[in-house]
C-alpha cells in the first residue's frame, strides 16, 4: 500500500512487547500529537489507520523471508543448486540444528499491526465521521488487517497471544490462546465485518483491501478452520467462495471478480498495477516507503537460477537488473516434483510451465567458450573459442517433454550456447537433484527452471552504485483462480467432490491445460494448487491444512532427500527465542520441535 506515513504512533510498543500487552505510549511527543487525541478528527484518525499497515510493509509480502517462511520446508522447493547448509531451516527441516530465532522480524511485525489496528478499532467512534456507515467503512480496514495478521501467526505458529484490545496493562505471563478460539474470536468475524462495510469494486491504487478481498479471506479462514477439528464455518466460507465464482462469471457486476481468459494474461507487467485477477494486491509506492527504498518488492529475486556461473551472464550491472529475464542469483530451486506436476497424463507439458518459468536467456556479456566450460558442459572440443555475442542465445534449459527436446540433446556438443537437459540437473527416478557428475560436482544445476511471476522491469533505483532496486510492481496477494480452487476443496469436504472436478477444470480450461477425469480427492486440489499457485505464498499452508505435514509419508514421496530431516512437529514454525525468553512462562510458547 501506498504508505506515506508520518509516524506518529509506534504501533503499540514494538512487537514483542505487544506480545505482552503492553502499549504504553507516554514519552514526550515534541509534534503534539498522543494517543488520546489523534482520533478527534477525520485526518488523524486516518492516520492511525495508515498505521495499521505497517506491519505488512516490515515482515510480510514484500520482505526478504516471507516466501520461504511460505514456500519454503514443502514439496516445491528446495535451496538454490540444492545445496546443504543454503538455509537448511527453510529448505531442510533444519538439518537437525534447529534455530529460534529467524522468525523475529515476522513476529514482531504481526504484533505491530494488530496493536495499530486495535487502536484503530478502540478509537474509530471518536472521529468525527458525517454517517455511521462512514465510519464503519473506514474502520473495516483495520478489521480486515488484524485477522490478516492472525490469520499468518495462527497458521505458522498454532496457538499465540490473541489481543483484541488496546491495554496499557503488561504481564510477563501471557496467555497462549488455542488456533480455533482465535479464529472464532478474532478471525472471522473481523472478516466478516470486512465483507460488510468494504467498498465494492477494485482496490485503490494504494493497496487498500475491497469487499472482494474480504470475501476472498473469509472463505480461505473458513477452510482452515477444519483442521482444527471443527465443520461449524465450511458451509460459510464456501457460500463466500461461491458468491465471488458467480459474479465472477456474470461479469463482476456485483464485487469485480474476474478472471483472465488466458494464463498467460495474470502475470504480465502492463496487468500488474491495474491486474482485474487479483483480488488483492499489495502495493507500495518508492516514495513513502518508511523502510527505504531498498525494502520494496523484490520477490524475483527468490527464484532466479545461478546465470552468473556462465561467463555469458553477469550480475552487477543496472541493465542486468532491470532485464525481465532476471538478475541476481535467488534461493528457491524448483524440486524435481514441482516440475514433475507440469507434466500431464499424456506426456505433453501443462501450458503453464512455460507460461511460469523462464527455461532460455540471452547473453548480457560478450564471451568465448574456454576449454574448462567446454568440458563443464560437454562441448566437442572444437567448440572452444566460439563467441556468444550480447544479445545472443546464452542458456537453454530443455524438457524431455519439450517439441525441440530430441533435436537440442543430439545438437548438445555443437551448439553455441549453453544447453542443459532437465536429466542433466533432475533424477527421476530418486525424485532428487543430480549432486555429482562423475567424481565431481554437477555444474548443472547451476541452471534450472526459474520462476517468473514476480519478474519485473519496472525497478526505482535508490542508489545505482549499491545496487539498492525495489521493484515498484504490485504483488499479488490473491487471486481468482485460488477461489474456484478453493471451491474445489469445499466441495470435497462438504458434499463428496460431485462438483470439484468442475472447479478444477475452470482453471486448468482457461490456462490450456488437458481437462482432468473422474473424482477429484483433496491430492487432487493440492496438486493443481501446486500448479497454479507455486511461488504465491499458499504452499506451506496447503499442506498443513489438509494433514499432508502430519505423517511423513508426503513428504518422503515427494522429496526422499529430506526425509532424514523431516519431523511432524515441524508443522508449525518456531517462536522466536527472542521473544519466549523475555517472558516467565516461555516453555508453553517453544513449539515441538524446537
Amino acid at each position: 500500500m501506498k504508505l506515506n506515513i508520518s509516524t506518529i504512533l509506534t504501533g503499540c510498543g514494538l512487537g514483542a512487547m505487544i506480545a505482552l500487552q503492553s502499549c504504553s505510549l507516554d514519552e514526550y511527543n515534541p509534534g503534539g500529537f498522543d494517543i488520546d487525541n489523534i482520533a478527534t478528527s477525520t485526518t488523524g484518525y486516518d492516520y492511525i489507520i495508515n498505521q495499521c499497515y505497517f506491519g505488512l510493509e516490515r515482515g510480510f509480502y514484500n520482505t526478504t523471508d516471507f516466501m520461504k517462511f511460505t514456500e519454503g520446508n514443502t514439496d516445491l522447493w528446495t535451496s538454490k543448486t540444492n545445496t546443504k547448509g543454503e538455509e537448511d531451516h527453510f529448505f531442510r527441516y533444519y538439518a537437525n540444528a534447529v534455530t529460534r530465532e529467524y522468525t523475529n522480524t515476522f513476529w514482531n511485525a504481526a504484533y505491530d499491526g494488530i496493536g495499530g489496528c486495535n487502536i484503530a478499532i478502540r478509537d474509530v467512534n471518536s472521529a468525527p465521521f458525517s454517517t455511521q456507515a462512514e465510519r464503519n467503512e473506514k474502520v473495516a480496514q483495520a478489521y480486515f488487517l488484524r485477522s490478516l495478521y492472525y490469520y499468518h501467526l495462527v497458521e505458522m505458529f498454532g496457538g499465540v497471544v490473541m489481543i483484541d484490545e488496546n491495554t496499557t496493562v503488561t504481564t510477563y505471563s501471557p496467555e497462549r490462546t488455542e488456533p480455533i478460539d482465535i479464529y472464532t474470536k478474532i478471525i472471522i468475524p473481523g472478516f466478516r465485518f470486512a465483507v460488510e462495510w468494504l467498498p465494492v469494486g477494485d482496490e485503490t491504487a494504494d493497496g487498500r483491501p475491497t469487499k472482494k478481498a474480504a470475501l476472498a479471506f473469509l472463505s480461505k479462514a473458513c477452510l482452515a478452520t477444519q483442521q482444527y477439528g471443527t465443520t461449524d464455518f465450511l458451509q460459510e466460507g464456501q457460500e463466500a467462495a461461491q458468491k465471488l465464482i458467480t459474479d465472477c462469471e456474470n461479469g463482476g457486476g456485483t464485487y469485480g471478480a474476474y478472471m483472465y481468459p488466458t494464463f498467460d494474461e495474470v502475470f504480465k507487467e502492463a496487468n500488474n498495477k491495474t491486474n482485474k485477477e487479483a483480488l488483492w494486491k499489495y502495493s507500495i509506492n518508492e516514495k513513502g516507503a518508511s523502510l527505504g527504498n531498498q525494502n520494496l518488492n523484490q520477490n524475483d529475486k527468490h527464484f532466479m537460477c545461478q546465470l552468473n556461473h556462465f561467463g555469458a551472464r553477469i550480475f552487477g550491472t543496472e541493465e542486468s537488473i532491470k532485464a525481465w529475464d532476471g538478475g541476481q542469483a535467488g534461493d528457491c530451486m524448483p524440486t524435481q516434483h514441482l516440475l514433475n506436476l507440469f507434466v500431464q497424463a499424456d506426456g505433453t507439458l501443462d501450458p503453464r510451465f512455460h507460461q511460469s518459468f523462464i527455461t532460455q536467456w540471452n547473453a548480457n556479456n560478450a564471451y568465448a567458450w574456454s576449454e574448462g566450460d567446454c568440458k563443464l558442459y560437454d562441448k566437442d572440443a572444437s567448440k572452444k573459442d566460439t563467441p556468444i555475442a550480447v544479445g545472443d542465445l546464452a542458456i537453454k534449459i530443455v524438457m524431455p517433454q519439450d517439441a525441440d527436446y530430441a533435436s537440442e540433446v543430439a545438437n548438445k556438443a555443437n551448439s553455441n550456447y549453453l544447453l542443459v537437459d532437465y536429466k542433466d540437473v533432475y533424477d527421476d527416478a530418486s525424485k532428487s537433484i543430480i549432486m555429482k557428475k562423475g567424481d565431481g560436482e554437477n555444474n548443472y544445476r547451476y541452471f534450472y527452471p526459474s520462476l517468473n511471476k514476480h519478474c519485473s522491469t519496472n525497478y526505482y533505483d535508490a542508489n545505482v552504485n549499491k545496487l539498492r532496486f525495489g521493484n515498484k510492481n504490485a504483488i499479488i496477494v490473491m487471486r481468482m483462480a485460488e477461489i474456484y480452487l478453493i471451491a474445489a476443496e469445499y466441495d470435497i469436504l462438504l458434499n463428496g467432490g460431485s462438483k470439484a472436478m468442475g472447479y478444477i477444470n475452470k482453471v486448468r480450461q482457461r490456462a490450456g491445460a488437458n481437462a482432468l477425469t473422474g473424482t477429484a480427492d483433496i491430492r487432487t486440489v493440492i496438486d493443481e494448487r501446486g500448479r497454479e499457485l507455486c511461488g504465491e505464498f499458499t504452499r506451506l499452508y496447503d499442506l498443513k491444512r489438509v494433514g499432508l505435514l502430519k505423517n511423513d509419508s508426503y513428504i518422503k514421496s515427494t522429496r526422499p532427500e529430506v526425509a532424514e530431516y523431516f519431523n511432524v512437529d515441524y508443522v508449525l514454525r518456531p517462536i522466536p527465542q527472542q521473544y519466549t525468553d523475555l517472558i516467565l512462562n516461555g516453555p508453553m510458547f517453544t513449539n515441538p520441535g524446537y
